[in-house]
């Protein structure tokens, strides 16, 4: 008996090892099938575009790409060429633990590639070994050879390489504030903070005792000397906290200056008053190019001639959502010029053509940011180049004037280079990074949808519907996610998210409706500005407009609909928990405003909430009223519906004891209710394996009440 079982096992598996031999293919998809529909795990296996340079003679490209290893809960990045000419490509450095800052400097073969980085850490059994830190380098183009240029305790950032080629300029952070133990030495283990000021924190850290500042360096024989600091005894940061980069300082064409962004304001905490500055880089001797202008000015850009300075400006002083326009300064006579003048939409990011004659930028415009083209000559003339429902960035501009290089996405898929012919607005994808995992997706279907709002004007909102929707099927109701936009000025673009990701969302069976309510750019000044001193008024009425535009469509089951959002979206869920009139059977709020009071004397920039409620809440009658009629504390009373809570420890520009005060108040009230707490993470989540809890909770919670 045993032995004729073995005899039949041992043909059995002779069997499936000649179809095997015969059809390994076929033997491997059906070992390990490819994912038909988008879910978080394979969310983080996306690769990840980041820097992108373009060689002087417009000849190749370099870019880098991030992937992420979800088992090591860590990332590590890809440095790749691009040869525009044939399209081939190879790989120069591989599995970094981060690559940054890529740029050429010099034409043809003379031309040297930077990067600023960190190769992986040594995987070494030493626990005392030291890190690798951030430093510059060079990279042979043919070879992707190194060479190190920088050695600087704890690292540098920033980098930016003088159009010379003999100098460097980056950002180190100095100390320049005691500690407690140092204005104490005989209490080397005391544990304390001396406060005399506001901006002691800012959203997702305390402050160190130190400030960014802008240092040069000169180039010997392919080593940097010691750096200079250009800004000396300022306590301020270049770039300006919390979300500027290297593209708020830059090299004068001859090399011999630098135009940089800087915020030196007492009441920093009170004002977005930054400025431009241009320091000498011999001398060290600076001068503030926009004294007076009280606004935010950052960001600067100069023509290739060298004789303009353009940088980015807004008006109105505290007004952090204020009109973005692009100046432009004359170096020799001081004459200041607005280039984007008449222009009812905002002005993000400055690319000079080479012939120094035009500017190219983006701006937020009917849900899409398109790229416009400006003439020096010719302001407020303003021309669109790009084509279609896309987020587009310019990455540069060749030496022809009409071929540019540019990133572009949408909802269903991240970014991808492209080339664009910026006469016509052709344009044609020349990077592959996700292909691959694309090839058998099946993908949403997005939809721009117009709906009335209370007040008579026009709502845009984006719909998006899952995989496999057949709006002619009569039997199949779909349920409804009314997704609630932070900000509360940012635009429900063509953007794809890691976290709040429309795709994702719809290829777990729901329709997605995401409007662009009043206060969200890219609509006109007047709609941007309205939410100003209105958070509970017009922008929810848009938002409960929209929901019911899709409750009345056949397809949707009204019994079936959720409200989910983060930021000023979280603190429109809890709004609309106290006011929705039972049109949703579920909520979730990430990182939102529940008590306007305590937000006010906890969080940090308090220009956004001075501009937006009026000032604190003590300040006039005004104020009061508004923070009595807008905070979604005041009706608490109302709450029934269940509401998953998520919030992280690090928020500081909306504390974290907000999403406790909501949950506590859920809890008080019998309301079914769950906090997704995370201890590490700030306004984001940024650990894969946080983010892939983050999407199971969230997912989860939904099925319950919104799944059949």
């Amino acid at each position: 008996m045993h032995t004729q079982i073995h005899k039949t096992l041992s043909a059995l598996l002779i069997f499936l090892a000649i179809a095997i031999a015969a059809h390994p293919a076929d033997a491997q998809e059906k070992a390990t099938p490819k994912p038909t529909r988008l879910s978080p795990e394979l969310l983080w296996k996306l690769g990840r575009l980041g820097e992108t340079a373009v060689s002087p003679d417009g000849s190749q490209l370099v870019y880098t790409v991030r992937r992420y290893e979800l088992a090591e809960d860590k990332g590590n990045s890809t440095l790749h060429l691009l040869n525009l000419a044939d399209g081939t490509k190879k790989t120069l450095l591989e599995k970094w633990s981060s690559i940054g800052s890529p740029q050429w400097v010099g034409q043809g073969d003379a031309a040297k590639l930077f990067i600023e980085g960190t190769p992986a850490s040594d995987e070494s059994d030493d626990e005392e070994a030291e890190s690798p830190s951030n430093q510059a380098w060079t990279v042979d183009p043919t070879s992707g050879k190194t060479t190190q240029v920088t050695d600087i305790e704890d690292g540098i950032a920033n980098l930016k390489v003088s159009p010379t080629g003999n100098k460097i300029a980056f950002t180190l952070d100095i100390k320049m504030d005691q500690t407690v133990n140092e204005l104490f030495e005989d209490l080397p283990k005391a544990n304390a903070r001396v406060i005399d000021g506001l901006m002691y924190r800012h959203w997702n850290a305390w402050h160190d005792f130190k400030y960014s500042h802008l240092h040069v360096a000169t180039l010997e024989n392919g080593k940097a000397s010691a750096a200079t600091d250009l800004m000396e005894g300022i306590k301020a940061d270049c770039p300006v906290p919390p979300f500027g980069g290297s593209e708020q300082f830059t090299w004068s064409p001859d090399g011999t200056e630098i135009a940089y962004t800087l915020k030196i304001d007492p009441k920093w905490a009170q004002s977005t008053d930054s400025n431009i500055y241009v320091v000498d880089v011999e001398s060290g001797v600076s001068q503030n190019l926009t004294a007076g202008m009280k606004g935010y000015d950052r960001d600067p850009a100069y023509s290739p001639n060298g004789k303009l300075l353009a940088f980015q400006s807004m008006e109105r002083a505290g007004f952090e959502a204020d009109r973005n326009r692009i100046m432009v300064i004359n170096r020799e006579s001081g004459t200041l010029n607005d280039l984007t003048k008449g222009l009812d939409q905002n002005a993000n990011g400055i690319h000079w053509t080479p012939d120094s004659k035009k500017v190219i930028f983006a701006s937020e415009f009917r849900g899409t940011n398109p790229l416009f083209e400006v003439g020096v000559d010719s302001p407020g003339t303003i021309r669109r180049l790009t084509k279609g429902d896309y987020n587009w960035h310019l990455v540069d501009v060749l030496p022809d004037g009409k071929t540019a290089v540019a990133t572009r996405m949408n909802m269903l898929r991240p970014n991808e280079l492209y080339t664009l012919n910026t006469e016509d607005g052709s344009s044609s994808v020349i990077s592959h990074i996700n292909d691959d995992l694309y090839t058998d997706l099946e993908l949403p279907t997005i939809k721009s949808r117009m709906v009335e709002a209370t007040d008579g004007q026009e709502i845009q909102c984006w719909v998006i519907y899952p995989p496999g929707f057949d709006e002619a099927d009569k039997d199949k109701k779909w349920p409804l996610l009314t997704y609630c936009q932070g900000g509360p000025q940012g635009q429900i673009g063509q953007w794809f998210s890691y976290r709040w990701n429309f795709h994702l969302m719809a290829a777990q069976g729901y329709v997605v409706v995401a409007p662009n309510r009043r206060g969200l750019p890219g609509f006109g000044r007047a709609w941007n500005d309205q939410i100003s001193g209105d958070w509970g008024g017009q922008a929810m009425k848009d938002i409960l407009a929209a929901t019911d535009s899709m409750l009345a469509e056949p397809y949707i089951d009204r019994d079936r609909a959720g409200a989910v959002g983060a930021s000023f979206g979280g603190y429109t869920v809890y709004w609309l928990m106290g006011n929705h009139a039972e049109r949703f059977k579920t909520m979730i709020a990430h990182c939102g405003v529940f008590n306007l009071e305590s937000m006010y004397g906890s969080t940090e920039e308090l220009f956004f909430v001075d501009w937006d409620l009026g000032g604190p809440y003590w300040k006039n009658e005004q104020a009061q009223t508004r923070y009595n009629n807008f905070s979604p504390h005041r009706f608490v009373k109302n709450w029934s519906t269940p509401l998953l809570v998520i919030h992280g420890q690090k928020d500081f520009r909306v504390p974290v004891t907000q999403g406790m005060e909501a949950f506590t108040a859920a809890q008080t009230n019998d309301v079914p209710s769950r906090f997704l707490y995370f201890p590490e993470e700030g306004h984001w989540v940024q650990k894969p394996q946080n983010g892939v809890v983050w999407h199971r909770v969230f997912f989860d919670w939904l099925d319950r009440s919104l799944k059949k």
